[in-house]
């Protein structure tokens, strides 16, 4: 080997630290091993491979613990510390933490939705794709290069293409995962060449040397950088449900099995939100002055759409009620895109990103909780309308008091305190960061989105019960909700805990 090519070789060989890639890697690693466990388990066994899975996903939450003692990187180039395509801080390990969790109680719903669809569900590949999304996600936030970034984004949605559309012989389920599919492709399509934009102009696509190059690109080139940030952020706001990438979430949110609309509601908003805050904050900092003021509009524009939508069709009585937890969840979409604007104009870019990383976490323990219960009430209401929930007190008083509560923090009224306090959060950065008209938009929106959540809660209340008692409640799905029932409690009565977070670590 020549003198010239040693030290080459020597540049790029990498040592790879296990315990910070645990995360991902063992959920992949859990997928491996249930679908090839699927191939020589009986059919009447083949609900141990959902346990398999809960198991692997809570051995994989339990990885993060030793990753609390301090930062770490890994895939680093030799002599530069902006160079590595793998980094462990606390924003990575806020994001896991949601995308995991989420994946859990995912998966504690869907053992009971397979074994309700008395094998109309394949289990084996249902789980395989299930853990290879959430091992994608996982990887995700933790992802400081573009190509990571890309790849990350794709392995946490191909797989729930697949989900969407995993029902047999189901003709809304299969145009749910065709639209989400193509929509999806699509803006990653957009999003590829805007990265090959970046590249071609910054010649690196690792993001903190992408931040230290493009403020110098050759003038000749400003145009062509520009553009390139701009499509960049097309795909993730698309994973956002941000509007006008917002279209394909009611229909695919109604033909998805349920447990997989909560999937997509939380853990896919993770990917969104957690790789937009990477390609704006951590990467195009130098380009704040062109992707503010676009988030701020997509901010606006998102929260409006999504609770006007809920709010006009919510009277409707045939009106599913996962629908309108669809449209809500593109309302609250645009709450957490404020910080994100709000990072473009404020001198602490942190504690900006920190908000929208509280008010996730905030957002994923009740929407997966509200979910559970609708799951509940679908076993004896197929059609899961908004009718279905009337009385439910009298039938299901603890259900009907858990959705109540859930409802109420999504609204942000006490006792939903955790919601409250998340709320005033996003509401500060926008402050704080001189968006006062922003501010404005976002007040007019939650005082909209009350009407819909309190009629809703006050249905739960009102005349006789529409949906039988039904037979006992499954144990995973009990599971599921006393876990989102005790995660909302405690934070609401310590959301500190939650509101730490503002000092994510992330730069």
């Amino acid at each position: 080997m020549s003198a010239v090519a040693q030290p080459l070789a020597q540049s790029v060989v990498q040592s790879v630290d296990w315990t910070a890639v645990a995360p991902p890697t063992v959920t992949a690693a859990v997928a491996l091993v249930v679908l090839v466990a699927d191939l020589f388990v009986p059919a009447a066994r083949k609900p141990l491979l959902g346990w398999v899975a809960v198991a692997g996903l809570a051995a994989a939450g339990l990885t993060l613990l030793p990753l609390l003692d301090g930062d770490r990187a890994t895939f680093c180039l030799s002599g530069d510390p902006r160079a590595c395509s793998y980094t462990v801080d606390r924003f990575t390990l806020a994001v896991q933490l949601l995308v995991l969790g989420g994946a859990l109680l995912t998966a504690l719903l869907s053992v009971t939705a397979l074994k309700d669809a008395r094998g109309r569900l394949p289990e084996g590949e249902f789980w395989f794709l299930l853990l290879s999304s959430a091992a994608g996600a996982a990887l995700l936030p933790a992802s400081r290069d573009l190509a990571t970034l890309v790849v990350a984004l794709e392995v946490a949605s191909l797989p729930a293409f697949a989900l969407v559309g995993i029902r047999q012989g189901d003709r809304r389920s299969s145009e749910a995962a065709l639209k989400f599919f193509l929509s999806s492709v699509t803006a990653t399509a957009v999003s590829l060449m805007g990265i090959s934009f970046v590249y071609a102009t910054t010649g690196t696509l690792y993001l903190g040397q992408v931040a230290a190059r493009l403020p110098h690109v050759d003038g000749r080139f400003h145009t062509l950088a520009a553009a390139g940030v701009v499509l960049t952020l097309v795909g993730f706001a698309f994973k956002t449900a941000a509007a006008p990438f917002h279209f394909w979430v009611p229909d695919t949110y109604v033909g998805a099995p349920l447990p997989i609309a909560a999937y997509l509601s939380v853990v896919g908003k993770a990917v969104g939100f957690s790789g937009l805050i990477l390609v704006t904050v951590v990467a195009f900092p130098s380009y704040s002055d062109a992707w503010g003021p676009a988030v701020a509009a997509l901010a606006a524009l998102t929260m409006t759409v999504g609770n006007v939508a809920a709010l006009r069709q919510q009277a409707a009585r045939a009106y599913s009620a996962v629908r309108l937890l669809a449209w809500s969840s593109v309302g609250q979409a645009g709450y957490l895109l404020v910080p994100i604007a709000s990072a473009a104009y404020d001198g602490h870019p942190r504690v900006a990103v920190g908000s929208t990383v509280a008010y996730a976490l905030m957002y994923a323990a009740v929407n997966l909780g509200a979910f559970a219960v609708a799951a509940l009430v679908g076993r004896t209401a197929a059609r899961n309308r908004l009718t279905d929930y009337r009385g439910l007190y009298a039938s299901r008083p603890l259900a009907a008091l858990l959705l109540g509560f859930f409802l109420l923090c999504l609204a942000g009224l006490p006792p939903g305190v955790i919601g409250l306090f998340a709320k005033v959060t996003v509401f500060s950065a926008a402050v704080d960061a001189g968006l006062g008209w922003l501010a404005v938009v976002m007040a007019v929106n939650v005082v909209i989105a009350l009407f819909y959540y309190l009629r809703w809660t006050a249905l739960l209340f009102r005349g006789p019960a529409e949906t039988p008692a039904g037979h006992r409640v499954p144990a995973p799905l009990t599971a599921a909700l006393a876990l989102t029932g005790v995660v909302g409690v405690a934070l609401s009565g310590a959301p500190q805990l939650v509101l730490r977070l503002a000092d994510t670590g992330l730069f």
